[in-house]
């Protein structure tokens, strides 16, 4: 694994990053998804079915992990952060734990800082993370999720300039239909979607397929650093 078409996902394993390792695969390039589930890495091999795919344990939140997920990789051109874990993010103020506010800031902020401080010496050519449109519609009950997803864009810009000529971005997705909204809305998640696609200009809900086609785009143009790349369905602006 020392081809510079070599691409990492970190949260491969399902949703979005499952879905940019189909088309990087398509395209005959060499992929290896990582994340906390080795069960559900495993099922994402049989899923995407091809010998050019590559898998790996790792925790973003525990150094020691993600430094083990880098000893021995090789050179990688593109490294890309999809896994967050904000399944104990959304909570009243005055209910939400100080270690579940932690726990967001760990996966979601720490954890991308952790791994553009073990990839650098090996990426060649770009960095790519998950921002999300809660930087910019913050919910009730999320103040740690719009904390979190905006930091991790000040993270963005701050690494643009410490990692160049390595490009950092972040792709910030609106309601994507994900298999996290089971976990998030239970037996309301059809009924919830239902109605934030009926509130977006585009007049739908997104797609894995739509959010792994904006990080193709990153991927792939060699003059966007900085950046955050907006694929929302035009919630930002509703």
């Amino acid at each position: 694994m020392t081809d510079i078409s070599h691409t990492l996902i970190i949260g491969g394993g399902s949703g979005m990053g499952l879905a940019l390792a189909r088309s990087l695969l398509a395209d005959g390039l060499e992929v290896t998804i990582a994340g906390r589930s080795r069960d559900r890495l495993d099922a994402a091999a049989v899923d995407l079915g091809s010998d050019r795919l590559h898998t790996a344990p790792v925790d973003i939140a525990d150094e020691d992990s993600v430094r083990r997920l880098f000893q021995g990789i090789g050179r990688l051109g593109h490294v890309v952060v999809t896994a967050a874990d904000m399944s104990h993010g959304y909570a009243p103020l005055a209910q939400l734990p100080l270690a579940d506010a932690r726990g967001v800031i760990d996966t979601k902020v720490l954890g991308p800082w952790l791994v553009a401080k073990y990839a650098a010496p090996v990426l060649a050519e770009s960095f790519t993370v998950t921002s999300g449109i809660a930087a910019y519609r913050p919910a009730v009950n999320g103040t740690v999720v719009a904390t979190a997803n905006a930091a991790l864009e000040g993270l963005v810009r701050a690494l643009a300039l410490e990692l160049a000529p390595v490009r950092v971005n972040a792709v910030s997705p609106g309601w994507v239909d994900t298999p996290i909204w089971t976990s998030l809305a239970g037996d309301a998640k059809d009924e919830r979607l239902a109605a934030m696609a009926a509130r977006l200009p585009v007049g739908r809900i997104g797609h894995p397929d739509d959010i792994a086609a904006a990080f193709r785009a990153v991927l792939d143009n060699g003059f966007l650093t900085g950046t955050v790349l907006h694929v929302d369905g035009g919630h930002h602006l509703v």
